[in-house]
């Protein structure tokens, strides 16, 4: 008959639940730099013996580990802590549990004194656990641990000094850790990735840098793209999106509108990137040198503007990697290179890349180096095209190889896809990522959509950007909604989600299809050169300021697990708070373009230490109106020829404002 023999050393203590953990620590969970990460787990052993237990964790390139408590509040189980990363980049952390031996030998004595019981073995028994308290710290030792080992055993001391010794609050403190190594249960250490400000909380702003000319018709440049920054950054945004700015292939070159056949003057998608000059390393001729591209980068820091660059891993027919690198590409059974296509959609002008190609290697590491090209440049935000269609094991090695050198890189996935591909992305490393929220247009489906993103599992890794409109989604609501649609997803989208974004536009209210239930622009700017007036009649340009001014000036609109939706009594009218300390706002919002619609609110008014039936005042933001109200119901009525909604903090009672 055979057996085994147990282990040498198996685990004292049970560490279950540990939170925050994804996937059963699979992927790491995502906060911002000076965020409090708050760890709990619950702990516990068998017997009557107390635990002790430390959350320990360490910051990029650090070799010790920081402690910090651990406690307990009613349940002795449920255990948690916190610690403020201080640094970006990914962070360690874990839980440490043992035995209390000396804890409990306190409480065991307390009850023995309580009882009028003999402690004299048990003073002793002090003196072993101090012992070994001295033998597991090893070095300089604690005086109060030394004096303990002297006076406990020192059985010609009076008993009160001795227990006066055993009670000490110095001694309590330097008996807290472990006294055997063996003793010490730790969980299976878990990866945090910690971000700069910027992942978390800011405005995007998508252009093309060609159709930033003066002169209409002519070709734009990098120089002309630099005139337009004060501008933008006038207006309160953060991120500068261009789409490729490469060379464009001129093979089976896209016309206007997406024609199979351009014609002469015809521009072309910058998607298709490629062609004499260079691919994916080099800058279209036309809009400048790469020493120009340099310098717009440096002017946007220099004002507060971060420019973003698409990163689209496709190739036009003129690609210098076609020639160079055949076996990149997807070759069909006559010796041609197959073209992109989504049937029946055709994409002539473009070839993917073949990620699982004979020489994957090669051309992963090709693909890396291109980010770190252009973080050489300036670059620390890319936008990345379709990431769906190419390995997520290819992007979380080539995540993971970028943030080593540059843990300030941030990645944006644009993958209008499945859930659970755009989760798994998100999972994997993408920092921020594209949502479904063009297509919820209505109250049920917001307030679905987002509890999902605010509360559920999803975050603690997955980052919304709101983006109201891309170069290729023209929503119906758009189109249909007039100047009113335009307002009011405009305040959805920056009061909502910490990020957002509009295309080029936007702010003019641009709304015509290609055709009848296209989301496609009619003279799509994919396709040719545009020329903006930004001052033309109609345009909505004091909405986006007055709504980036509102974000910067309010942190409670600076995160997403603080929403929180409100009951209305109209299901067209949206209602949702915000808090954070000092800073409580509701908005209201009307979804419907077309109609006023009226409805009260419901306003917890206990958790915003309001009384019942006291009045308070609410001052709107977007208007610096002010109103009386009182209680937890209260009136709005908004038209959207008009007000489209009310972004409104509560200033305080009424008596008090």
């Amino acid at each position: 008959m055979s057996s085994t023999r147990p282990p040498p050393h198996l685990p004292r203590v049970v560490i279950e639940r540990i939170q925050p953990e994804l996937d059963g620590g699979r992927y790491p969970v995502k906060r911002v730099v000076g965020d409090t990460v708050r760890v709990s787990a619950i702990i516990y052993k068998d017997g009557h013996d107390l635990i002790g237990a430390q959350l320990v964790c360490r910051g990029p390139g650090e070799q010790l580990w920081r402690e910090e408590p651990l406690s307990y509040d009613f349940d002795r189980d449920e255990w948690h802590g916190s610690f403020v990363p201080d640094k970006i980049g990914r962070w360690q952390f874990s839980i440490e549990a043992w035995p209390g031996p000396f804890r409990t030998w306190r409480e065991d004595l307390k009850k023995r004194l309580e009882a009028k019981q003999d402690i004299t073995s048990e003073l002793l028994e002090g003196e072993q656990l101090a012992h070994r308290r001295l033998a597991w710290l090893g070095g300089e030792t604690p005086a109060e641990i030394r004096h303990a080992v002297k006076m406990l055993g020192d059985t010609s001391a009076s008993t009160d000094a001795r227990l006066a010794v055993a009670f000490s609050k110095k001694l309590e403190e330097a008996m807290a850790g472990p006294l055997d190594p063996e003793h010490v249960t730790r969980y299976e250490t878990r990866e945090l990735v910690v971000d700069r400000e910027l992942a978390r909380f800011g405005a995007w702003y998508e252009l093309f840098p060609r159709s930033q000319a003066a002169v209409p018709g002519e070709h734009g440049t990098f120089a002309d793209l630099e005139r337009r920054l004060p501008d933008l950054a006038s207006q309160g945004f953060d991120i500068i999106y261009l789409p490729p700015i490469h060379r464009i292939g001129e093979k089976h070159r896209k016309g206007r509108n997406n024609a199979r056949t351009c014609q002469p003057g015809d521009v072309g998608s910058p998607w298709a990137i490629g062609g004499a000059e260079g691919g994916h390393d080099a800058v279209h001729p036309e809009l400048g040198s790469l020493r120009d591209f340099v310098r717009l980068t440096q002017a946007a820091r220099s004002r507060g503007l971060e420019i973003a660059l698409d990163f689209a891993l496709q190739c036009s027919p003129d690609h210098p990697w076609i020639e160079e690198h055949p076996e990149w590409f997807f070759v069909r059974p006559d010796g041609t290179l197959r073209h992109a296509e989504n049937p029946p959609k055709k994409y002539e002008d473009i070839y993917p890349l073949d990620f699982w190609c004979s020489d994957r290697h090669a051309l992963w590491t090709a693909c890396r180096d291109l980010v770190l090209f252009w973080v050489d440049k300036g670059v620390h935000v890319f936008r990345v095209d379709n990431p769906h269609t190419k390995p997520f094991a290819f992007w979380e090695w080539l995540i993971r190889e970028v943030q080593r050198r540059h843990p300030e890189v941030l990645f944006l996935a644009e993958a209008f896809t499945r859930p659970r591909r755009m989760q798994g992305l998100a999972k994997l490393g993408f920092t921020q990522s594209y949502t479904y929220f063009t297509w919820k247009n209505t109250a049920w489906e917001l307030r679905e959509y987002l509890t999902e993103l605010a509360q559920g599992e999803m975050a603690e890794y997955y980052r919304p950007n709101f983006f109201a409109n891309t170069p290729d989604i023209l929503h119906e609501y758009l189109q249909d909604g007039g100047r009113a649609a335009f307002r009011i997803r405009l305040l959805l989208a920056s009061t909502l989600s910490p990020s957002y974004g509009i295309y080029s536009g936007y702010e003019l209210c641009e709304n015509v299809p290609v055709r009848r239930g296209s989301e496609e622009y009619l003279d799509s700017e994919k396709y040719e050169l545009k020329h903006r007036d930004f001052s033309a009649p109609g345009n909505i340009r004091a909405d986006v300021t007055r709504l980036n001014r509102i974000r910067r000036e309010h942190p409670a609109l600076q995160r997403l697990d603080n929403l929180r939706f409100l009951e209305t009594e109209n299901e067209l009218v949206l209602a949702y708070l915000k808090r954070w300390p000092g800073d409580d706002l509701i908005v209201v919002v009307n979804t419907d373009p077309h109609a006023a619609h009226e409805t009260h609110v419901q306003v917890p008014v206990d958790e915003l230490g309001l009384g019942q039936h006291q009045p308070y005042q609410v001052v709107d933001l977007l208007t610096n109106e002010r109103y009386t109200w009182q209680g937890p119901r209260n009136f709005v009525r908004l038209d959207p020829s008009d007000k489209v909604g009310h972004v409104l903090r509560v200033v305080g009672r009424d008596a008090e404002a």
